[in-house]
C-alpha cells in the first residue's frame, strides 16, 4: 500500500503522515527529506544555487524511484509536488492519495509558529502576506489538489477517521 499525503505547506502532510505510518505499521517518507538526503543538499539551499525548476526535476525523478519500489509506505509531499510534470497521475496510479485540505487561516496559524525562513516559498513574509500568499498558492494549485482521490478538512477529523479511510 502506497499512500501519498498533498496539500498546501503547512496543511499537515508531515504531521498527520508520521501518525498514520505509525499506526498502519509502515515506513514514513518525507519527500522533501528524502530528496536532501540524496542531494546531499537542504531544500533552500537548492532553490538558492540551482533554482526551482532544477528542484522539480529531482523531486519527480526522486518520486518515481519511490513509486517504483515495492515498499509499502506513507508519503508526505512537498506542496507543489503534484503540480509538476506527471506527478498527480503518478501517485493516482501507483497508490492511494488525499488532499488535506484545512482553512487557510489555520494554515496560517500553524506556520507561524515555525522557522519561516526553512521554507522558500514563505521566507521573509509578516503575517498578512503569508496568508494573501498561502491563499495565491492554493487558487493555483487547487485544480491538482482537487484530483486526489479523497478530500480531507483535517479540522474535523481524527487519527483513527483517517486511517480507515486509508484502509477501506
Amino acid at each position: 500500500m502506497k499512500v501519498f499525503l498533498i496539500g498546501l505547506p503547512g496543511s499537515g502532510k508531515t504531521t498527520w503522515g508520521k501518525q498514520l505510518a505509525e499506526k498502519l505499521s509502515i515506513t514514513f517518507i518525507d519527500l522533501d527529506l528524502e530528496i536532501e538526503r540524496r542531494e546531499g543538499k537542504t531544500v533552500q539551499e537548492i532553490f538558492a544555487i540551482k533554482k526551482e525548476n532544477y528542484f522539480r526535476e529531482v523531486e519527480s525523478r526522486t518520486l518515481k524511484n519511490l513509486c517504483s519500489d515495492t515498499s509499502s509506505f506513507v508519503m508526505a509531499t512537498g506542496g507543489g509536488t503534484p503540480c509538476f510534470f506527471d506527478n498527480m497521475e503518478l501517485m493516482n496510479k501507483s497508490g492511494k492519495t488525499f488532499f488535506l485540505d484545512p482553512p487557510v487561516s489555520e494554515i496560517t496559524s500553524r506556520l507561524l509558529k515555525t522557522n519561516l525562513s526553512e521554507r522558500p516559498l514563505f521566507a521573509k513574509l509578516g503575517t498578512d502576506q503569508l496568508k494573501d500568499k498561502i491563499q495565491w498558492l492554493r487558487s493555483q494549485r487547487i485544480s491538482f489538489y482537487k484530483q486526489a482521490h479523497t478530500t480531507i478538512d483535517t479540522s474535523f477529523v481524527s487519527l483513527d477517521d483517517l486511517a480507515q479511510k486509508i484502509t477501506y
